[in-house]
């Protein structure tokens, strides 16, 4: 059970990377797709400027609104999240998310020994809704010392957009490497230190920087898609807390907003009193 739950998805991470990322003249000709379905977003971070990219990404889709003329509410933006959200939850960062799987794939490389958290992840945890609240929704080169709004997440960290992106853009187009500055090489520097750190520590960017996963960790308590937990079935074994990559116990386990529904905690549970599917009442 528990090697299955891994192997689907791991396949649902490849599949859905293709699907989403599988524009193949992008990356032959160096240009981004432009086509009707930019217009739409996908669940995870998935970077417009990735030349595979046929659809949005919904951080982005959510700045290009903030940052417009005007004060605007982005109703449909929202209305995006709180559909996803309540239907999947954080199921999105664990099995939909490109650059988790990236994370994930480097966490394989025998190499360090392996950890979970961060030291202090207790306060690092907290990360996440800072960069959604100062670079996502204030989205302002105010914090930088001008007063223009600015994409300030995609502009100033998104390791997603440097990978997928500025990486394979500026490969195969001359003119791109021409105008190279500090700003690429800052982005560079962020991205190596969290693929770096993606070996030795279970998806950092994820547990401490993601402002998508803030958003979706919201909906945890109450999304359609739970891992259900029944205490009378529980030996307290702790067999879950072993297997859980965030170290989470029996009663925070999908509740938690750190929790990403990975399905390990399923796998290694003796008893069964961890599942995704809730237990058919009893017929009378």
């Amino acid at each position: 059970m528990k090697h299955m739950i891994k192997r689907w998805r791991l396949a649902v991470q490849i599949l859905f990377t293709i699907i989403t990322n599988g524009y193949l003249y992008g990356f032959i000709s160096g240009k981004i797709y432009r086509g009707q379905l930019k217009y739409v977003c996908v669940p995870g971070l998935n970077c417009y400027s990735c030349p595979g990219a046929v659809a949005s990404c919904p951080i982005g889709a959510l700045q290009a609104v903030l940052n417009g003329k005007g004060f605007q509410v982005p109703f449909a933006v929202l209305g995006f999240f709180f559909l996803f959200g309540s239907i999947l939850g954080r199921v999105v960062c664990g099995w939909l998310c490109p650059f988790g799987l990236v994370q994930d794939l480097l966490h394989r490389i025998p190499l360090f020994r392996k950890r979970k958290r961060l030291p202090f992840h207790r306060i690092l945890k907290y990360g996440k809704y800072l960069v959604l609240v100062l670079l996502v929704c204030i989205g302002s080169s105010f914090l930088f010392g001008g007063f223009a709004k600015i994409p300030a997440f995609c502009k100033y960290l998104c390791p997603s957009g440097t990978f997928l992106g500025a990486l394979p853009l500026i490969g195969m187009n001359e003119a791109l490497r021409s105008q190279i500055g500090g700003l690429f090489f800052w982005k560079l520097g962020i991205l190596l230190l969290l693929l770096f750190l993606s070996v030795k520590v279970y998806r950092p960017f994820c547990q401490y920087l993601c402002p998508l996963g803030a958003v979706y960790g919201w909906f945890n308590r109450f999304s359609l898609v739970q891992i259900h937990w029944e205490k009378d079935k529980c030996i307290s074994c702790m067999a879950c807390q072993k297997a859980c990559p965030v170290e989470l116990a029996p009663d925070e386990i999908s509740r938690s907003p750190e929790c990403i529904r990975c399905g390990k905690c399923t796998g290694a549970c003796p008893t069964g009193c961890l599942h995704f599917k809730k237990p058919d009442p009893p017929t009378s």
